[in-house]
């Protein structure tokens, strides 16, 4: 094997080592209230896991407070969270001092490509990520998609997976990597060329330039100006459809404005078929998915009867996922792409609350929804497609040119 060394130096801080800082008996107040919180708040904490397993599995971790590390404590915490089993119930690293490799990796059938990373370390975008110290992709990525949060199946399992392998606490205290601010990863070019290059971590708070693989269609524009940069649409040339991103959420009121301007679209230009697309939507007001549902039911022009199309990926989650089920319902749309992240049926709408003494943020689910009468793991697209590679290396969307060659 070929080994370069190349340090990268980000910017320059001090690196602070996470160590136990809190006291004892504080740790064990905030357990308590870790338990008391779910049991009050979670619409059904013991849904899967029973309170007797729960209620053992937190003593073993109160009994480790004295030999344990802050975060190794919090890493405790999450693999129980894990064991409740929804998406929404979860703890957050959002008020802790994290670090993170400037990259960020997405799956390819078996491998990890390297899609968005530091302008120093441009020449490895694309690249497969095959080893971290010494450790093969596969077991590394196992042990990060054990303890990553807001994993409802093994879809968003995936997704979490690749969101937290830069963190780099978390790899050092899964024993992947032997330093917390330098790490050796190994990559394999697509001319099989396979080299070791150093990465030094970067704080959250730091400015990084990064380069990242990003794809469109040629037959799709971005208007230049949107009410919501996540929200917005625009036909689809060479047919007669019409294309609706549907990234973020709007506010009600927003999408009250956009959804009737749109409709007015589709019978000023007769639009005949419609592509929802909510692939990379992480969640928001489902009832303001339904509106823009609502306003679009107006839309006589539309070919209710097989010309529309809606889009989704494993990062379609929470209301998008809802919201997915049902304008397959509501709006007789064919679903395209790859199962959702988030399940049709069961716990949602997240709320936190934060423990007394550590300030650690726990998620936890308020409602059940029963989106879909049969339970699954995502919600199933009628027609399965997923991302290919050498289409996203090259900066196009498969998913969405095999939609328009049907409209064409």
């Amino acid at each position: 094997m070929k080994n370069i060394l190349v340090t990268l130096i980000v910017t320059a801080f001090a690196f602070q080592v996470l160590a136990q800082k809190m006291d004892n008996d504080l740790w064990q107040q905030d357990l308590e209230a870790y338990k008391t919180g779910l049991e009050q708040k979670h619409i059904d904490v013991y849904n899967k896991i029973s309170d007797t397993e729960f209620d053992s599995e937190l003593e073993i971790i109160k009994s480790s407070i004295g030999n344990k590390t802050d975060f190794q404590l919090v890493m405790d915490l999450m693999r129980l969270t894990r064991k409740i089993g929804d998406g929404h119930t979860a703890i957050s690293l959002s008020n802790i001092e994290t670090h993170n490799f400037p990259f960020e990796i997405k799956q390819f059938g078996n491998d990890w490509r390297i899609v968005k990373i530091a302008q120093p370390l441009g020449h490895l975008l694309g690249t497969r990520l095959v080893a971290v110290d010494e450790t093969p992709i596969a077991i590394a990525a196992q042990k990060v998609g054990e303890v990553a949060q807001f994993v409802e199946n093994p879809h968003s399992k995936i997704i979490r997976t690749a969101q937290y392998f830069p963190i780099s606490e978390l790899l050092f205290e899964l024993n992947l990597i032997k330093q917390k601010e330098k790490a050796p990863f190994t990559f394999k070019s697509d001319n099989g060329t396979v080299f070791t290059e150093t990465i030094t971590v970067s704080a959250n708070n730091e400015p990084v330039e990064f380069t990242e693989l990003t794809i469109s269609v040629p037959e799709i524009e971005k208007p230049e100006e949107t009410l919501n940069p996540g929200f917005w649409y625009a036909p689809i040339s060479g047919t007669d459809a019409l294309y609706i991103h549907f990234e973020n959420y709007p506010t009600f009121e927003e999408m009250m404005q956009i959804a009737e301007e749109m409709v007015g679209f589709i019978f000023q230009n007769n639009i005949r078929k419609l592509v929802i697309d909510l692939r990379n939507n992480g969640g928001g007001d489902l009832y303001v998915g339904l509106v823009l549902a609502n306003a679009l039911n107006l839309a006589d022009p539309v070919d209710w009867k097989s010309g529309v199309y809606v889009l989704a990926d494993k990062v379609t989650f929470s209301a998008a996922t809802s919201n997915t089920a049902l304008f397959r319902e509501l709006l007789n749309a064919k679903i395209v792409g790859e199962p959702t992240g988030s399940n049709p049926t069961g716990f949602q709408d997240m709320d936190t609350f934060e423990l007394p003494n550590s300030k650690l943020v726990v998620c936890y689910s308020k409602r059940l929804f029963r989106i879909q009468e049969d339970f699954s793991e995502g919600v199933q697209p009628d027609i399965p497609q997923t991302y290919e590679w050498e289409s996203f290396s090259q900066g196009n969307d498969n998913m969405l040119q095999w939609v328009i060659k049907k409209l064409q």
